[in-house]
């Protein structure tokens, strides 16, 4: 499932906060913005897709998800954040190479060819692991430990990435084969960029076979490495990419492109970009993993990379003029995202409401983002209520007709689109800002907080219907079948 996600430690941001953020690109998938309560969490937990059957632990805390709004397939929660702040975003769906998955296979379903033998369950996967992780740690490096011990006790079907976050951390976790793994802490000066490959391009091993201080990985990894041949590394230095992930024709398509636009927009001053003597092209496979951005990074930074299509450059697929390269990547903000999220942990905000959650949902391009505070009872029913047909009464589906209607008339509706968004966002904060210093004054957290998510959301209604009816008229002006008389 293609995803891109966008990381930034807490040195790396205008006010400190810890961020991990990621598109959900899946099938056009409805989905919906839930609070899970200890409750309603499983004791005993079932995957649809690979049948995995796994007992969870007591006492699981309550926790926001996104999940699908039709369940046949599975949860698929995608992200949420729990009651002690701490942050999950799972999975951005990675590259790995036929050396890996021979040696050590992906963990797949196997149904019984025949009445006397029994299925053999898979392992887990994008469906099953913020239901498995999010609701049973207190840190970030605790949830890379979690899941750790699942993979390796289960294992896993599929290639994927996984970040964490709290107050003072931020972590990236990469599948290898079927059991093994790698986990870096992100530098706190830093931002990744992960586009769907791979990732880690440097790894510290001795300290994740000593201290531990920010590099964890599967204990017989060294092993792993030599006995199967893997390291392609020269002159003793170690490369996680080189050894784990790909270098595909296909990847120079689909995921460095992406790379290159969010490298670009966080270092135009301090790295090449363009012209002849480039250091990185779209179609580089050595754009690095994480950068030190030239500037502080906000929430809006983020926003305005994952809501990407390569504006500024020839292959832009809005362009109104054909440049020879016009729609020859893969953009960011893509047409079948279902949610897109930030998970933002804010060290200066009161203990009660260090967390908030940004929410958009469908194609980024033409989508707001929406701040709420995770750590309630229950979400409003404008992004918890969301039907499988198309309305305008939630912001699931408000959301998504508004960049139907937009795309065929990006010229005309980029500025009220752009204006929409900003709408959304400044009066947002406003209520955010509101609101923390109210629970910072003192009084009812859970009823300050709760009453301040539906104060945002009423405002997301208001302002999305307005955009709605905007939208509208300018597509319904735009159709082809117009006819006036004045026009004979």
């Amino acid at each position: 499932m293609g995803c891109t996600t966008v990381l930034a430690g807490r040195k790396a941001t205008n006010d400190g906060s810890t961020m991990i953020s990621r598109t959900d690109d899946g099938h056009y998938d409805v989905k919906k913005l839930i609070v899970i309560s200890p409750k309603d969490q499983p004791a005993h937990y079932r995957s649809i897709i690979s049948h995995v059957e796994i007992d969870l632990p007591d006492h699981p805390m309550r926790y926001t998800s996104c999940p699908n709004v039709d369940p046949k397939h599975g949860v698929w929660p995608a992200t949420g954040i729990n009651e002690v702040h701490v942050g999950m975003t799972a999975t951005e769906t990675i590259t790995s190479n036929p050396r890996v998955l021979s040696a050590d296979p992906l963990v797949e379903y196997r149904k019984a060819a025949t009445r006397r033998e029994k299925d053999i369950p898979g392992g887990i996967g994008e469906e099953d692991l913020v239901t498995l992780v999010l609701p049973y740690i207190h840190s970030a490096r605790e949830g890379v430990l979690r899941l750790a011990e699942l993979l390796e006790t289960y294992g896993t079907y599929e290639s994927n990435g996984i970040a964490f976050n709290d107050e003072h951390e931020v972590w990236w976790m990469e599948t290898i084969g079927g059991h093994h793994w790698i986990a870096r802490r992100v530098p706190d000066e830093a931002v990744v960029i992960a586009p769907n490959q791979f990732g880690m391009d440097a790894f510290d091993l001795e300290d994740a076979f000593g201290q531990k201080k920010a590099h964890l990985c599967s204990a017989d990894l060294k092993e792993f490495i030599a006995d199967n041949f893997l390291d392609l590394n020269q002159d003793g230095r170690f490369n996680p990419r080189d050894v784990f992930g790909s270098r595909r024709d296909m990847d120079h398509v689909y995921n460095t492109p992406r790379a290159w636009f969010m490298g670009r927009y966080l270092t135009p001053a301090s790295h090449r970009w363009n012209g002849a003597d480039a250091e990185f092209t779209p179609e580089s496979d050595n754009i690095p993993w994480c950068l030190v951005p030239d500037r502080k990074v906000s929430v809006e930074d983020i926003q305005y990379m994952l809501s990407g299509h390569y504006q500024g450059t020839p292959y832009d697929p809005y362009l109104n003029r054909d440049t020879g390269k016009r729609g020859q990547y893969r953009s960011i903000g893509i047409n079948r995202t279902g949610v897109t999220s930030i998970c933002q942990i804010r060290p200066n905000a009161p203990a009660a409401c260090k967390a908030v959650e940004w929410i958009c949902f469908g194609s980024t391009t033409f989508s707001a983002f929406l701040p709420v505070y995770p750590d309630v009872e229950k979400m409003p029913d404008y992004l918890s209520r969301v039907t499988l047909d198309a309305s305008s009464e939630n912001f699931y589906w408000a959301s998504r007709l508004i960049g139907a209607l937009a795309d065929p008339h990006f010229a005309q509706t980029v500025q009220p689109i752009e204006r929409y968004r900003d709408a959304i966002a400044i009066r947002g904060r406003q209520i955010i800002r509101e609101y923390d210093q109210k629970i910072a004054e003192g009084g009812d957290t859970a009823k300050l907080k709760a009453e301040a998510n539906r104060k945002l959301c009423e405002m997301a209604r208001k302002e999305t219907t307005s955009a709605l009816t905007k939208i509208t008229q300018i597509a319904s002006e735009q159709m082809k079948n117009g006819f006036n008389l004045a026009d004979r």
